[in-house]
């Protein structure tokens, strides 16, 4: 998986160039725990944080080449010397790699990270479209003085980059490392919190000024003459090419089933997440029997899922939970014969002031979800004491309309982002009455609503429902996907653990994305294709259960020490956090009874605390 840095320049370079590469690298380091190296030239500087996945001894980076050299680990510059340094896996690595050798391509490795360098030196920037896979990269070419930065369609792995000083440019995978960076600082203005806390996602834009994230299916180029960027592929709309129900359930299978198959190989153990949902379960159950396929009947796969302290006395249920998940991943793994194994974790370790910081230093950002995300940092390591993959059912509910917001007339004809129907901005935490003002969230929304709506393909002679459908599809796809494979990228990599996610494979999204909503919800339920699908791979009770989103903690003694952890940071970071939120409508929050808290006025808490915390870390300088 790996974590990738760097910086470009054609002007004054900074002084200590390799120690400057070592830092951005050194702030990786939970991303790479198997390896580090770095490359320096007269006009760049490479980094390379490594989680071995594919070929151990061979996959060592930043991978360079020349002309006609074999590849070779951080070798010496030279002047048509092509550098590599890359995060991720690209599934189809096989393939191109025979095609490379008819064209008289030379392989020293067998990583896949080799197969993207001379597919670099065969195709050049067209090397993008040929990919299949969650990756992103930084090629150099020295030759052409040329940087390129590319991500994978759906923007599975993150790529940042920012303009310096004196016109170059430096890049990282996550903000962290481009602070390591003499001329890029933690500055935050009007436009990054108006980013932070609108919740529209997908902007290009981050909190951080002057920080951009390479889009999904991005190209971003960088020599002499400046930055382009455009995109090698993006969402289309097309007519479906299947006749029937039957034909597009078989399409739907096919597809996820080749995802799977292609996403199981490692020369590391691997694993499943197994929440107990319909995604998971299906995946999980794919993954069983190629499994066995190849290493035997008797072959079983591990998998895992995530609950709390009395969690089955103490459930309630909220507006986004409807049950509690363990019994039913249990039931799952029984029925597909996985080793499962469920995490239970108590009040004491989700309020964890070291569990927290380490969450919010993963995110760089102070906006999460907190004892969500602080779980799955814990889940995360404890699965990583046994598996270094594990592979996730994250998107389905996008791909395959499981959100109630496609269903909910209410949410079909709300002007604005459907999620935000559900939480926003106020809802998580209520903004200082003059910053409020001054961020005009409100009018930020709208205006990003109309531009993301102008970027949604649609068929001629569609109906009205059918294309509101399909608006609501490609926002879902495009934005708020985007902050969830954000969230599971760092929150993993901070654990050194690759998490791979099949339905996002682009050739499944673009399939479902052009099939007919009514064959989407054929049987008048969420997700009918993967239902559909599922049936013989998910016992009944999890195949007909409602959609449940990610669990929470609902004991008491983890509200009561929220509240705790919050009326100090209210205090902490020299009184900043003060600056920044509403202390009156706080108040009533921070006196509930903490039996009566309910989880959206518990979240403003979180945000607050984790508010606290990102100051601490950053220290970055405010200016709106």
């Amino acid at each position: 998986m790996c974590g990738i840095t760097g910086w470009v320049s054609f002007g004054e370079e900074p002084g200590g160039r390799p120690r400057v590469i070592e830092r951005m690298t050194a702030a990786l380091a939970p991303r790479g725990p198997d390896g580090s190296g770095t490359w320096v030239g007269p006009h760049a500087a490479l980094g390379h944080r490594r989680l071995a996945v594919l070929d151990i001894e061979g996959g060592a980076q930043p991978m360079t080449a020349s002309a006609t050299g074999a590849p070779r680990a951080s070798g010496s510059p030279t002047s048509d010397t092509v550098v590599l340094s890359y995060s991720g896996e690209v599934y189809n690595h096989h393939e191109l790699r025979a095609e490379l050798r008819s064209a008289g391509r030379e392989f020293a490795t067998r990583s896949d990270t080799e197969v993207v360098l001379r597919g670099y030196q065969e195709w050049g920037a067209g090397l993008a479209e040929r990919l299949v896979g969650m990756y992103a990269f930084a090629v150099w070419d020295a030759g052409a003085r040329r940087l390129l930065l590319v991500r994978d369609r759906m923007g599975v792995k993150p790529l940042y980059y920012a303009r310096t000083p004196d016109g170059g440019l430096v890049f990282g995978s996550e903000p962290k490392s481009l602070f390591a960076h003499p001329d890029c600082v933690p500055r935050v203005d009007a436009q990054g919190l108006r980013e932070a806390y609108g919740l529209v996602f997908g902007t290009g834009a981050t909190l951080w000024a002057g920080v951009r994230e390479v889009p999904p299916g991005g190209l971003v180029a960088f020599d002499r003459d400046g930055l382009t960027e455009r995109l090698y592929w993006q969402l289309t709309a097309r007519p479906h090419g299947d006749p029937d129900l039957a034909a597009t359930t078989a399409g739907v299978r096919e597809r996820l089933e080749h995802a799977v198959r292609s996403q199981l190989e490692a020369d590391v153990p691997r694993c499943s997440l197994l929440s107990g949902g319909l995604d998971s379960t299906v995946v999980t159950a794919l993954l069983a029997d190629e499994l066995r396929l190849r290493e035997g009947p008797k072959a079983r796969l591990r998998s895992y899922a995530v609950d709390y302290s009395d969690q089955a006395e103490r459930f309630t249920g909220d507006v986004l939970r409807t049950g509690h998940d363990a019994p039913y991943a249990v039931e799952a793994g029984a029925f597909i014969g996985t080793e499962h194994q469920t995490v239970v974790l108590d009040p004491q370790a989700l309020l964890d002031p070291g569990h927290r910081t380490a969450v919010v230093a993963a995110r760089d950002s102070p906006i999460g979800v907190g004892d969500m995300d602080t779980s799955l940092y814990l889940l995360f390591g404890r699965i990583r004491e046994h598996s270094t993959v594990a592979v996730s059912g994250e998107a389905a509910d996008e791909v395959f309309g499981g959100y109630p917001w496609f269903h909910d007339p209410a949410a079909l004809a709300a002007p604005t982002f459907p999620w935000l129907r559900v939480t926003s901005d106020e809802a998580a935490m209520p903004l200082h009455p003059e910053l409020s003002r001054e961020l005009r969230i409100g009018e930020f929304q709208r205006d990003t609503y109309r531009a993301a709506l102008a970027a949604v393909p649609h068929l001629d002679g569609e109906s009205a429902a059918q294309h509101r459908q399909r608006e609501l599809q490609h926002l879902s796809l495009t934005r708020w996907l985007r902050q969830l494979l954000h969230r599971k990228d760092r929150l993993s990599m901070a654990r050194g653990l690759e998490v791979r996610v099949p339905y996002c494979d682009h050739r499944l999204v673009e399939y479902a994305f052009n099939a007919p909503w009514e064959l989407h919800r054929h049987d008048g339920r969420e997700k009918s294709l993967l239902r559909a699908v599922g049936a013989g791979l998910a016992p009944r009770s999890v195949l007909w259960r409602a959609k449940n989103h990610y669990p929470a903690t609902h004991h008491p003694d983890y509200n009561r020490g929220l509240q705790r952890l919050a009326r100090e940071a209210l205090d902490a970071a020299g009184g900043r956090v003060r600056d920044l939120v509403d202390e009156r409508v706080l108040a009533a929050n921070l006196t509930t009874a903490p039996e009566r808290l309910e989880w959206g006025h518990r979240l403003r808490l979180e945000r607050v605390v984790d508010l606290a915390l990102w100051l601490d870390l950053y220290r970055p300088e405010i200016a709106v």
